[in-house]
């Protein structure tokens, strides 16, 4: 009984010990390495960026993954937001204007906001990180009348 009582007091010292070094390296401070993605007071098409929607913030980001050779339904944002395309490309096409920008993987590029316009995927699957400063609830996509969602 005595043995399995210190092997026990043993364990639970390693244990906190292990703790203890975990807890200390976790408090060296060091500054980190940022790559700076994108920094836009104006959105790919070169339309500026006029105000927020007010109320309370809502931040929300996504992984949107689109098939190969698909083009997404014409929409637009209500609010700010911002890509990066992590694998294949995608190109945005404006409607009204016909404008388009194809951006590729490692690219960031800002979205229009009350713009219509639509993201189309090129040879293979095109997957983006994209990320929405709203706020009310308000939608992150409102698909032009007749159109489908887009995600």
């Amino acid at each position: 009984m005595r043995f399995s009582h210190s092997l026990a007091l043993g364990t639970l010292a390693l244990g906190l010990g292990a703790g203890l070094t975990g807890q200390a390296h976790a408090q060296q401070t060091a500054t980190a390495h940022a790559d700076h993605l994108i920094k836009a007071d104006h959105s790919w098409n070169g339309k500026a960026y006029t105000h927020y929607p007010s109320g309370q913030p809502t931040l929300m980001m996504i992984k949107l993954t689109i098939p190969p050779h698909t083009a997404l339904p014409w929409h637009t944002h209500p609010i700010p937001n911002v890509g990066y395309v992590l694998e294949g490309q995608l190109t945005i096409e404006d409607k009204a204007s016909g404008a388009s920008h194809t951006f590729h993987q490692g690219e960031a590029f800002a979205e229009s906001m009350d713009d219509a316009h639509r993201g189309v995927s090129g040879d293979t699957a095109t997957v983006l990180l994209l990320t929405y400063a709203g706020g009310n609830n308000l939608p992150t996509s409102i698909p032009l009348k007749g159109e489908k969602k887009e995600y």
